[in-house]
């Protein structure tokens, strides 16, 4: 074998971090020797791995070909590392970018049995809207994603976590909170705060509309949930948001769900990586534990 691990590592460093000087800091090594042996790594496989742009470096058709399989390489170290050392397997840091949704009502619960039950695990959590956690997946930020609705590319394998809906809500003062359903027409005329284009949740509320309504009055579009619902709270406004978001403000009164009956607007919480990612344990135990999170949950829901 002609090239090293370190070599890989470096490579790996740089794809990350698209410098050479950054990829130098993180490694704890000098911007010369990290140039040397990125260097010495492209000589050796006869192929240009980076295409260099002043100081930024973007990868070259096989800097894209090996980078996966460099990663699986040195996750494979790391593993055998750990366990030849004794050390316990499930060890290391996972990178994990998630919807707002799961974040906030799901994620604290699923990360604190996982820092209870394997402690050497850590997990790096960025939240984003669902295009941002798919192109961060894409891009190597992230490991694994959790996002609200569907995934198109084919680059990346999609597993369902658990089942969500959305609702469209009023304050309980809005005129069309005295009504017991809602149509079509009514929801036209209404004035509209919802989340940005991008996002999981506006994805499935412009699919549930498309076709029924020709024109949705969007007067404020946000990123953040609670925006919304304050929002909503204190002025003439309908939102469209996650049932598992206003669950506790409608059991307190302050929100209502209207009745709807003509929009569908079910979805699926999923899971997402890539699909040349290969094996992970890190990745593996997460998601188990996620799955027994869910287990819990519909048991719970049950006997109430």
């Amino acid at each position: 074998m002609k090239y090293s691990l370190k070599q890989l590592a470096v490579f790996d460093a740089v794809a990350n971090l698209e410098s050479v000087s950054a990829a130098a800091r993180k490694l704890s090594m000098t911007q010369s020797a990290v140039s040397m042996s990125l260097s010495q790594l492209e000589n050796l496989l006869d192929r240009p791995l980076f295409i260099r742009q002043g100081n930024r470096l973007s990868l070259s058709h096989w800097g894209k070909w090996l980078r996966p399989r460099a990663k699986r390489l040195l996750q494979d170290a790391q593993q055998i590392e750990l366990g030849l050392h004794e050390q316990h397997i499930i060890s290391g840091c996972i990178q994990l970018g998630s919807s707002q949704t799961a974040a906030e009502h799901l994620l604290p619960q699923l990360i604190s049995k996982i820092d209870e039950d394997f402690p050497e695990l850590r997990i790096e959590l960025i939240v984003e809207n669902t295009e941002n956690v798919i192109d961060g997946l894409l891009n190597y930020e992230y490991e694994l994603g959790i996002i609200e609705g569907r995934n198109d590319d084919s680059r990346i394998h999609s597993e369902t976590w658990m089942d969500d809906h959305l609702v469209v809500i009023a304050s309980p003062h809005h005129p069309f909170a005295r009504h017991s359903t809602v149509n079509l027409a009514q929801l036209e005329q209404a004035k509209w705060v919802l989340r940005e284009q991008g996002s999981g949740t506006r994805r499935i509320f412009d699919g549930a509309v498309h076709g029924l309504i020709e024109n949705i009055n969007v007067w404020k579009e946000y990123e953040h949930i609670p925006v919304l619902k304050a929002l909503v709270k204190n002025g003439p406004y309908l939102g469209c948001v996650p049932y598992l978001d206003v669950e506790k403000d409608i059991a307190d009164g302050v929100l209502v769900v209207l009745n709807t009956p003509q929009l569908n607007m079910k979805r699926s919480l999923s899971f997402i990586w890539r699909n040349d990612a290969g094996d992970n344990p890190l990745r593996d135990c997460f998601l188990s534990e996620a799955r027994r999170l869910v287990k819990r949950r519909l048991k719970e829901a049950t006997n109430k």
